[in-house]
């Protein structure tokens, strides 16, 4: 399976590079377990759930990971956060003329500074002069992703956030989730279905291209993710009174999928680098639900993995085709789990 099966040509209008006027307003492309495709718009998700469904929704927040300072010497850096690893300290990427070394004061504005502690891998080790979160929340910016080739805004720090982040430590917002609003969340309620939440706090490795030829040697980065007990009850009893278990991005079917990584579902809490590609097996997720992804990426592979890389591959092209919005801000995709999928895989 070589990476430019997954290669698409994208128009760069087509990039969505501001939210949508509300969080309900953007597209939606239906695709069924036959390739079927319907165009709809986000508020017909309703139309899809059913009383004993269950919705999995990843709650991880994200922080105003991006800083901007200078070293001692005077000259600019950069930085993004990348892993809180303790109260004052962290993993970052760094970017400056000349990267700083071990014991390296960096200042910050307000006062803030940090010191260099050591490399660890790409990674820069560093601890700050204050707790972090409190820092961030004073001088940080939101870290939008890459194609994303404007100055963040006001705006962004509420609409690059799902309504329901309470778990502060992701660096990139899981997108599927940016577009529900609370009266939505509400409606899917009263339609007799379920909320579950789940944590993967997203690095910023989701945006790093595969640097591979052969799928199959791509080395996945490492986040850390919590399903808890509850979680694993509600998709137990789900199954058992034949609802449809509905995975809100694809962070949470990373969540899910690594929970059941012994076969059934079990509390999990730590790190996970699955690497979900066409032909794996899926375990718990009946639909998912997600944006439109970037050429050759590895969630592009996931959701060819699911739903069958022909179906994937042809959906894309119809998108595009159909002026769709690509990406973190863009549309949203609902796809049905394609049992034969794991037999769709390309090998030409």
């Amino acid at each position: 399976m070589r990476l430019n099966h997954f290669r698409f040509d994208l128009p760069d209008e087509l990039i969505a590079r501001q939210p949508a006027s509300d969080r309900r307003g953007s597209r939606l492309l239906d695709m069924d377990a036959s390739g079927t495709i319907e165009h709809q718009t986000f508020a017909d998700i309703l139309d899809h759930i059913q009383a004993g469904d269950l919705l999995v929704f990843n709650n991880t927040k994200v922080i105003p990971a991006r800083l901007y300072g200078k070293k001692e010497t005077g000259g600019n850096v950069e930085l993004l956060i990348e892993r809180i690893t303790g109260n004052q300290t962290a993993l970052a990427h760094i970017r400056a003329s000349k990267s700083p070394k071990s014991g390296a004061i960096l200042l910050f504005d307000n006062g803030f500074s940090a010191y260099m502690l050591g490399r660890a891998d790409d990674l820069f080790e560093i601890e700050f002069s204050a707790p972090l979160l409190s820092m961030l929340d004073e001088i940080g910016h939101m870290p939008l992703p890459p194609y994303i080739d404007r100055e963040v805004t006001q705006e962004d720090k509420t609409r690059y956030q799902t309504v329901y982040a309470d778990q502060p430590g992701a660096v990139a917002a899981p997108t599927a989730g940016l577009h529900f609003d609370d009266q939505l969340l509400t409606d899917i309620q009263a339609k007799g279905a379920e909320l579950a939440f789940v944590t993967l706090h997203v690095g910023a490795g989701t945006f790093q291209p595969v640097r591979v030829e052969n799928v199959a040697d791509h080395k996945m980065h490492s986040e850390w993710l919590e399903v808890s007990e509850l979680v694993c009850q509600q998709v137990k009893a789900t199954k058992a009174r034949g609802g449809k278990v509905f995975a809100v991005g694809t962070t949470s079917v990373r969540c899910l999928e690594t929970a059941a990584s012994a076969g059934e579902i079990g509390p999990y809490q730590g790190d996970t680098d699955i690497f979900i590609y066409p032909g794996y097996e899926f375990k718990v997720v009946d639909r998912l639900l997600t944006n439109f992804h970037l050429s050759e990426s590895t969630l592009l592979m996931l959701v060819s993995a699911f739903a069958g890389y022909t179906p994937i591959i042809k959906a894309y092209e119809h998108a595009v085709a159909e002026r769709y919005r690509f990406f973190s801000y863009g549309d949203a995709m609902l796809l049905t789990h394609n049992p034969e999928a794991t037999k769709d895989v390309p090998n030409d």
